[in-house]
């Protein structure tokens, strides 16, 4: 493999970073725990017919040097307005759920204290600590050393609960009915692999990532590291189905909506079913997982809101990344000193708008890169153009689906 390939790595793993969160330690264990392998078929189809949106951001940025947000300005302003309105009403509830799960675990892992409003303080310090001595250099380095960490436990803790379960596999697939049923799985699409929007921060560290190399990324290799960081979500995504699969489906427990107890009974879970040696693997597999989404968020909504407002007043302002980071930050202590036993709802809540924006996001990358404002050479080819346009079309017809059968 070519040098600048490997040296391209960073962005898709930055991605990675943030995508395997909530989508795949919660909702991907809740799946399987819940129906077993049957909502395999979701994340298969999830994955298929949103890689096109997400591949349009780095492709985007590589081919023109600029991010998705500066392209959806040439759209129009009110396409910049309105994912300003979306994003703001979203960041701090996505930061306060990434960050209150990860509080959870690092409770369980290190002990110290049970009060997770101060490991949340103590784990968002940390992260502003990395990003204000490193930057994204230390970050894109740090993500690489993260996952690798995430995908070797994980590994680990699924050929362990392969080889303990004495269970026969039913790979039946099912379609949920019903309204709570149907709702678990549009909250699972929502976040898996990740909100759409998460193309635009694969857009902004694709610039970052050229700023701080002095060299321009070209399109393949931004390709060739969005691929490397998109089939690892899927694959990580998968094994956290069969974990929750192999050690919880018909196992009795109800999980809790509070981010802690949840933690803390994913853990002991694994451990009681699995034998106490695994805990170490589990624990460190899902607080990594968390981790590095609390840290990649609270890195990227900041640089997207920084970005959009300098292109709304056409200018930069007061209103910069620190600026961002520290209103984030203070605005998601808050909710969770608050709102700490409605975690599992506001989840929830983000999960589905994720989903319910989903198309928003999918036309408009769809627009942008097959437009006038992407070099000709650099626009997809007629199978990813066919693929976006069913892509579109599969997540319109399941938002419609959701919202008709409430």
């Amino acid at each position: 493999m070519k040098r600048s390939l490997l040296h391209s790595l960073g962005p898709g793993l930055l991605f990675a970073g943030a995508a395997i969160g909530v989508s795949h330690l919660v909702q991907s264990t809740r799946a399987g725990a819940e129906f077993g392998f049957g909502l395999i078929w979701a994340l298969l189809l999830v994955h298929l017919f949103k890689y096109p949106f997400f591949q349009f951001g780095p492709r985007y940025a590589a081919a023109t040097g600029e991010t998705l947000l500066d392209g959806y300005r040439k759209l129009g302003k009110g396409v910049l307005i309105t994912y300003y309105i979306l994003n703001f009403a979203t960041m701090f509830t996505i930061q306060a759920a990434v960050t209150i799960v990860t509080a959870g675990l690092a409770s369980q892992l290190f002990g110290f204290t049970d009060d997770l409003v101060i490991w949340s303080i103590i784990i968002l310090i940390i992260s502003v600590i990395i990003l204000l001595i490193g930057k994204y250099k230390l970050l894109d380095n740090l993500m690489k050393y993260i996952i690798i960490t995430l995908t070797i436990t994980t590994v680990i803790a699924v050929s362990v609960a392969l080889f303990s379960t004495k269970e026969a596999f039913d790979v039946t697939q099912i379609l949920p009915s019903g309204a709570v049923e149907l709702t678990f799985l549009i909250a699972f699409l929502g976040w898996m692999p990740a909100p759409l929007d998460i193309s635009i921060w694969h857009s902004i560290w694709t610039v970052e990532k050229n700023k701080n190399t002095f060299q321009k990324i070209k399109p393949k290799e931004a390709l060739f590291d969005f691929n490397i960081g998109y089939v690892g979500t899927l694959f990580l995504g998968l094994c956290f189905v069969l974990l929750g699969a192999f050690v919880m489906y018909n196992s009795g427990e109800t999980f809790s909506n509070k981010g802690g107890v949840f933690a803390s009974q994913l853990v002991n879970l694994y451990t009681k079913n699995l034998g106490e040696f695994s805990y170490i693997f589990i624990a460190v597999a899902a607080f990594t997982t968390m981790f590095s989404t609390t840290i990649t968020t609270l890195d990227a909504s900041p640089r997207a809101m920084t970005k959009t407002t300098n292109l709304l007043f056409d200018k930069k302002t007061k209103f910069n990344y620190w600026f961002w980071i520290i209103f984030l930050f203070i605005g998601t202590v808050i909710i969770l000193q608050y709102f700490m036993n409605d975690m599992g709802i506001m989840i929830k809540i983000a999960t589905i708008l994720s989903f319910l924006t989903a198309p928003f996001y999918a036309i408009l990358n769809y627009s942008l890169i097959t437009g006038k404002h992407t070099p000709k050479e650099h626009q997809p080819g007629i199978y990813l153009k066919t693929l976006s346009i069913v892509g579109i079309l599969f997540l319109f017809g399941f938002s419609v689906w959701f919202l008709t059968s409430i």
